[in-house]
């Protein structure tokens, strides 16, 4: 009798400690690796911002964070492989403008509320970029080539429904009717300029820095009100030839919505770090990005819903033209 109640106090004892250490392992967050969904394929400036974050964020989160690129339906794919994990943490994603600018021009599966942003991590003006040797010398030239053979200029963008493709239609409205022509993999952008499969490249500065560097390619036209790259100084900005289209690139990280706020303060806190390394200075400078770029998790969605309410009003203008 004696034996058997020892027995069962041990076996409670036991059981105890074992939901205690339960308990405990659950608490520890992360405790696995944490997947970085990129939804496009690599080399592009998404691929670079996930790559340069998952390096800062390892020694922070004391877990691996793998990247893996997901590319197709201008961002689509890979918002829908994030919001197919669960809501644990263990999933995180880019999601730039391009993405965010479907829920103007189109009707994803997916809305603002299935997601949490972490942080705004990059914000850059786009540009306009021809091969070095191209006959385009200036974007004189572009307009005289638009308006001689409307439609004959292929203009290789990210996906249909981007940002890209808004500019796009855009310059339409204004006489300027160009082809685009959609590549999901940032590689494939890049070639066709350089193979003369097209004639303009849409893309942001910074992610095609080592063909500037290289004297590969060459920008044409900057969407700014300002002359904004330093060595660039020649290049019209979209407002002084009388287009008035901006649309910045901003790249964030996301993670779906309904992720504990524990595990969401967590990420948070590491990206706020992770930001304000010199070393990611240094990206951002090596990107042509703005210094102050970065934009916290408490301030993001406000600055998501403003970047939205643009798209929105941007893209219902087109319309009625």
């Amino acid at each position: 009798m004696r034996t058997s109640m020892r027995l069962g106090r041990w076996m409670a004892a036991a059981a105890l400690a074992g939901a205690a250490a339960w308990a405990g392992a659950q608490e520890r967050y992360p405790s696995r690796p944490i997947e970085f969904v990129v939804p496009w394929g690599p080399g592009g400036g998404a691929d670079q911002l996930a790559r340069k974050m998952a390096r800062l964020l390892e020694p922070e989160l004391k877990v691996s964070l793998p990247v893996v690129n997901v590319p197709g339906a201008t961002g689509g794919t890979g918002m829908t492989k994030l919001l197919s994990a669960p809501a644990d943490g263990y999933s995180i994603s880019v999601y730039i403008a391009d993405t965010h600018a479907l829920m103007a021009t189109s009707s994803p599966r997916w809305k603002a509320g299935d997601f949490v942003p972490l942080g705004i991590m990059i914000r850059q003006p786009s540009a306009l970029f021809v091969k070095m040797d191209s006959p385009l010398k200036t974007w004189a030239d572009v307009v005289r080539t638009a308006k001689a053979s409307p439609g004959k200029l292929k203009v290789a963008i990210l996906g249909f429904g981007s940002v890209d493709d808004m500019a796009l239609k855009y310059m339409e409205t204004k006489g300027l009717k160009f082809t685009g022509v959609p590549y999901a993999k940032p590689g494939e952008r890049y070639t066709a300029i350089l193979g003369g499969h097209a004639d303009i490249l849409y893309e942001q500065p910074g992610d095609v820095r080592s063909f500037l560097d290289q004297k590969q390619m060459r920008p044409i036209l900057i969407f700014n009100r300002e002359r904004v790259l330093p060595d660039f100084a020649d290049v019209a900005s979209s407002k002084e030839v009388g287009l008035e289209v901006y649309l910045p690139q901003f790249r964030s990280i996301v993670a779906r919505a309904g992720t504990p706020p524990q595990q969401l303060k967590t990420l948070a806190g590491a990206i706020a770090k992770a930001a304000n390394d010199p070393e990611y200075y240094g990206f951002l400078k090596e990107s042509l990005a703005l210094r102050d770029s970065f934009i916290p998790a408490d301030q993001a969605q406000k600055f998501l819903d403003g970047e939205l309410a643009a798209l929105k009003s941007f893209a219902a203008a087109l319309k009625k033209k």
